[in-house]
Parts: structure tokens; sequence; C-alpha cells
């Protein structure tokens, strides 16, 4: 009797340290799942301002301005604009593109 009474001691210790070894594994993966979110938080929020930026950078009046100021360049009045038309009429768009000629 007092052997069995030592195994059954012997694997309660075992499955208490088990217990508690589970325990504290899951709580350092919940705590390094609450890093991550947190980190995936920062990216967002730099992504939204990164996104931000690049909209302010590529502004049509920031661009204006500077080709403007440093490349002294301006824009043509409306009677030097000439539209040149995608293709012509009976020619297809895809052999147009490729400068092929027109429609067989």
């Amino acid at each position: 009797m007092t052997r069995l009474n030592f195994i059954l001691f012997a694997v309660l210790i075992v499955t208490a340290l088990g217990v508690v070894t589970a325990q504290h594994k899951a709580r350092k993966l919940y705590f390094e799942l609450q890093q991550q979110q947190d980190a995936a938080k920062q990216f967002e929020i730099e992504w939204g301002q990164l996104q931000l930026e690049q909209s302010t950078w590529a502004m049509h009046s920031r661009i204006e301005s500077i080709a403007t100021r440093y490349m002294h360049m301006e824009v043509p009045d409306s009677k030097r604009v000439q539209l040149v038309p995608m293709y012509r009429e009976g020619v297809v768009p895809s052999a147009a593109a490729t400068g092929s000629g027109k429609q067989p």
C-alpha cells in the first residue's frame, strides 16, 4: 500500500508540474500575441501616415509649383495645346499601339 501511495504521489507531482508549465507557456504566448497585435496596430498607423504623406507629395499643385519654380516650366496657352487622338477610325486599337496599320 505504501508503494502505491508513493507512485500516486509521484504522478501527482509530475501532473502538477505539467499544469504549471502549461500555464506558464500559455501566459508567455498570450503576452507575445499582445506584443504582436500592438506592433500590427503601430504598422497600420504608420501605413496610414505614409499614404497621407504620399498623397501630399503627389498633389498636382505641389508638382506644378516645383515645375514652375525650379524647372522654369509653365502651362501653355490653350491656343498652343493640340489633342492627338489615341487611334483613328477604322484602325484596331492594338494595331494602332504596335503601328501595324489598318484593320484587315
